[in-house]
């Protein structure tokens, strides 16, 4: 179950080479070197599919390795030469045509310097693009803006970044740029989802959500769908009860029996999207809630802005049916080794219950940390101090593999959950359809209780105390199965009953997971005395027991849950036969995060899959088919553990989980039958990037997915002569400001470029991503009326993106504004004044960081005067608000000095 560190594997040689810099290579996962490039096309062809590779070497000439899986269309095959630098791989083109473009996808044996080629006869070659670049496992896109036709395009090796040749996953050659994708991708992919030709659904500031059925259930999911909306938006988003008479720019949820097929009564809904209006309907509050969530997808990714941005908010004509195929879909984090705050555990909560899942495994204790306080009960007969599992073991988390090196980006975290704390991360996750297992992990992984507890160290527990010590040596290493209660010691039991209790009194879900893993240092006979009591205790106090796989031998109760990670699967497989027991599958090689997802991340395990565990490893598998033994009917659902010997802090934790979760999430929900192909999940990925940046979810850059990049903006209100600030909004992820190329263009022709920054760059060394790149557009107009501003964003082989907004120009003379500071009896104030000089009265607000005053109908020739006591004897210089019928205008003061 645990991620063990282990020794190192034989390194490969890592050649240098001089990384482009703006001009040329985007620093992760896309690579591009810039040059003209002509008009997009919406889906545009992959000459190379249509074309014949041939190469100058193939490894150990093995027919897996042959050059024509450099074209095949299938990015899990690929080409792989000989140890030597001057390979390459060619395709010779169906017809002679222009390319705009090449895409070369690599694995870890990439080249370090090479150059792309082309030519007309395949004898006489041009050198278009050369690309010196370090760094593995990346997509590279290559501008060649070739016009001329041409029949032959080749890759051609200058120095490999390893000992091993090149391999390449997939050469593609574009006659055209690449449109980015469009419209919505949703994760997990519906049971049946079809497209209408109504026109789309249009959230306008008008819009409300409307409850109908059981509006009391209904209440708190049409509220967290309006709190995700007024953000982002700027509309009011009223919740309000009742069927609305003209529900065209309208949600309506609606709560009520029969909605969906009593089979799914559960976690199923229904929904119709189209202009009039979207319809959510649900048996049941948790229904309403997943299907919220869809909604949520079918809008643009701006709805995750926490800012307002002027975009369309329209969701395509859609009707939807949709359920879970599986009840359980979980994620675990593991505080216990080094330790997430509250604030940490609820973000992660935010991200996966998006994706539809409804689990939250809390790993509460181990050797390492204990994590859960617990009060001291009224019976004690051992006189065990509690308070000393928090006080000792709460302040201990891992440090490294081996004692001495560091493991990780720094050690690990110490802390512990309150039982308040601990009440807050399950009413967090219940409000957004999550049911938090807590985990208590026994008969091993129990140092820290062992650590901390002096009645619990006796002749059977293990390790032993130092000389002189009552209590065993704390742990710090990756070191597992060195643990053991002793079977033997009453107060085992009666500490086990203490704690058992409290956590399930804590709890409202229906499980309460033992642990039961890697219990090496308990006999067998002790092992099963201490698991058969700890789950029929837990049993007894109206759970169901949940355990890792090696507990299924034991003499589960009936009903059971056994959660298979790794080894062989006849114990579980007798125990849903014989014992009712259902499986929550979470195999090491599928849903494990922190195994490295390519070979770029510095952190992580490679055991698990005998090297990265990269998406498609998480998406391409079957649950129904995974064990020997166990069928669909016997599984209730799938969850990815996230183990901490490497964790730190949440965007760490994110780093490893996205985008693998979203995989791990649609093998949970969706139907084997409506799962898509690999290179379709990858475009929805890339999709859901920019959702991720904008609620500030850290994730990989992974190497194969085509991420999307996108632009908004926010108009602005201006007066003639004064500046105009539009704000412009890019989520591009593993993209950095360098990469992109950004101008707008204005209405009247100015055309200006922009400049985009970002306040984190995507270093995959330091295990960040890239934030929204942001930049702004200022002009002064010299006439009053509406212009229009068009942010367009351009990047290598992909057509450009584009954003429009309004800018609103307001006459300068109508009103007049200033604000200026004075004293009065030591103290300094700021006063504003408004002097309406047009021929209609206005609505007036003065504004400062001091307060606000308010005036309807301010008649022509008349002022709205304020003076805002600052309370102090002095104010710094500042400026002002004055907002006249809606239009803000921002006027400057000076400081004054009173005392």
């Amino acid at each position: 179950m645990r991620d063990h560190v282990p020794p190192p594997a034989r390194r490969r040689t890592t050649r240098g080479a001089a990384v482009l810099t703006a001009a040329g290579l985007a620093l992760a996962g896309s690579l591009a070197v810039t040059a003209p490039s002509g008009a997009a096309t919406a889906v545009p062809e992959n000459l190379a599919l249509a074309g014949t590779a041939s190469a100058s070497s193939t490894e150990q000439n093995l027919d897996w390795l042959a050059p024509r899986f450099v074209n095949d269309g299938d990015a899990s095959t690929r080409w792989s030469s000989s140890y030597d630098d001057a390979n390459w791989v060619q395709v010779e083109l169906a017809e002679p045509s222009p390319v705009d473009h090449v895409t070369i996808s690599w694995p870890g044996a990439c080249a370090a310097d090479y150059v792309v080629q082309t030519s007309t006869d395949g004898t006489t070659w041009t050198d278009r693009e050369r690309v010196t670049i370090a760094t593995c496992w990346r997509t590279d896109v290559v501008q060649l803006g070739v016009t001329e036709p041409v029949r032959f395009v080749r890759m051609q090796g200058i120095d490999r970044a390893s000992q091993w040749g090149y391999s390449i996953y997939e050469l593609g050659i574009y006659a055209a740029p690449q449109a980015e994708p469009d419209g919505p991708a949703l994760v997990p992919q519906p049971a049946a989802l079809s497209t209408t030709d109504d026109e789309p659904f249009a959230l306008d500031a008008a819009s409300v959500v409307a409850l109908t059925g059981d509006t009391a259930s209904g209440q708190p999911v049409a509220e967290q769908l309006a709190e995700v909306l007024r953000p982002s938006t700027g509309y009011a988003v009223p919740v309000v009860e009742g069927e609305p008479a003209d529900a065209a720019n309208d949600v309506v949820i609606d709560v009520s029996p029969g909605n969906v097929a009593a089979e799914h009564a559960a976690e199923g809904y229904v929904l119709s999207a189209s202009a009039d209006g979207v319809r959510i309907g649900a048996d049941t509050a948790q229904g309403a809630r997943l299907g919220v969530q869809t909604l949520r997808q079918l809008l643009p990714s701006w709805v995750e802005s926490p800012e307002p941005v002027d975009v369309a908010w329209t969701a395509p004509a859609v009707e939807i049916t949709d359920h879970p195929r599986f009840a359980y879909r979980g994620i675990m984090l593991d505080p216990a080794r080094s330790f997430l705050e509250v604030e940490e555990v609820l973000h992660v909560i935010d991200g996966a219950a998006q994706l539809k899942l409804n689990v939250l495994h809390l790993h509460l204790t181990d050797d390492q940390g204990w994590r859960i306080a617990i009060e001291q009960p009224e019976e004690n007969p051992s006189g065990i101090d509690y308070g000393l599992l928090t006080e000792v073991s709460g302040a201990t988390a891992v440090y490294s593999n081996d004692g001495t090196t560091v493991l990780g980006s720094e050690p690990g975290l110490t802390g512990y959950y309150t039982q308040d704390d601990y009440t807050a991360i399950v009413e967090h996750a219940a409000a957004r359809g999550m049911t938090v297992v807590p985990e208590i992990d026994l008969p091993g992984h129990i140092n820290s209780a062992l650590h901390a507890i002096p009645q619990l160290n006796s002749a059977g527990s293990a390790p032993k105390p130092l000389p002189g010590q009552t209590t065993s040596p704390v742990n710090r290493t990756t070191s597992v199965g060195e643990s053991t209660l002793d079977a033997d010691n009453p107060a085992t039991y009666e500490f086990l009953a203490t704690v058992l209790t409290q956590v399930a009194e804590l709890t409202p879900g229906p499980y309460l997971h033992v642990g039961g893993d890697e219990a090496f240092s308990t006999s067998h006979a002790d092992y099963l005395r201490v698991v058969d009591w700890a789950t029929d205790y837990v049993s007894g106090l109206g759970k169901t027991v949940v355990g890792w796989n090696e507990y299924a031998s034991s003499d589960l109760p009936r009903g059971s849950v056994v959660q298979y990670w790794n080894g062989g699967a006849g114990a579980v497989a007798d125990a849903v036969a014989t014992k009712d027991a259902t499986v929550v599958l979470s195999p090491a090689n599928k849903t494990y995060l922190p195994q490295k997802q390519d070979s770029r991340m510095p952190i992580g395990a490679t055991w698990a899959c005998g090297g990265p565990c990269g998406l498609q490893q998480f998406y391409d598998w079957d649950p129904a088919t995974l064990l020997a033994g166990v069928t669909e009917a016997d599984v209730a659902g799938v969850e990815a553990p996230l183990w901490s010997e490497w964790v730190r802090r949440v965007d760490e934790a994110e780093y490893l989980v996205f985008p693998r979760l979203l995989a791990t999430a649609e093998v949970a929900w969706s139907p084997q039958s409506a799962k898509t192909d690999y290179a379709t999940f990858t475009e929805k990925v890339g999709a859901f990037g920019g959702r991720l940046a904008l609620a500030d979810h850290a994730h990989f850059p992974t190497a194969d997915v085509p991420w999307r990049v996108e632009a908004a903006g926010r108009g602005a209100d201006a007066v003639v002569g004064e500046p105009a600030t539009v704000a412009w909004t890019v989520t591009a992820p593993g993209l950095s400001p360098a990469d992109v190329e950004a101008t707008v263009e204005w209405d009247d022709g100015v055309t200006e470029p922009v400049t985009l920054t970002s306040t984190r760059a995507t270093d995959i060394a330091a295990l960040t991503i890239n934030d929204p790149l942001r930049g702004a557009s200022g002009r002064t107009f010299d006439a009053a009326g509406e212009r229009t501003a068009t942010l367009r964003v351009a990047r290598p082989g992909r057509a450009d993106v584009t954003a429009a907004v309004t800018v609103t120009v307001a006459a300068a003379d109508a009103v007049a504004v200033e604000a200026s500071a004075r004293c009065l009896a030591g103290t300094a104030y700021v006063a504003v004044r408004a002097t309406n000089g047009g021929a209609d009265a206005v609505d007036v607000t003065l504004a400062t960081a001091h307060g606000r005053r308010d005036f309807a109908g301010v008649a022509p020739g008349r002022s709205a005067y304020a003076s805002f006591s600052t309370r102090t004897g002095e104010v710094a210089a500042g400026s002002a608000t004055v907002t006249v019928d809606g239009v803000d205008r921002v006027v400057a003061h000076d400081a004054a000095h009173c005392s």
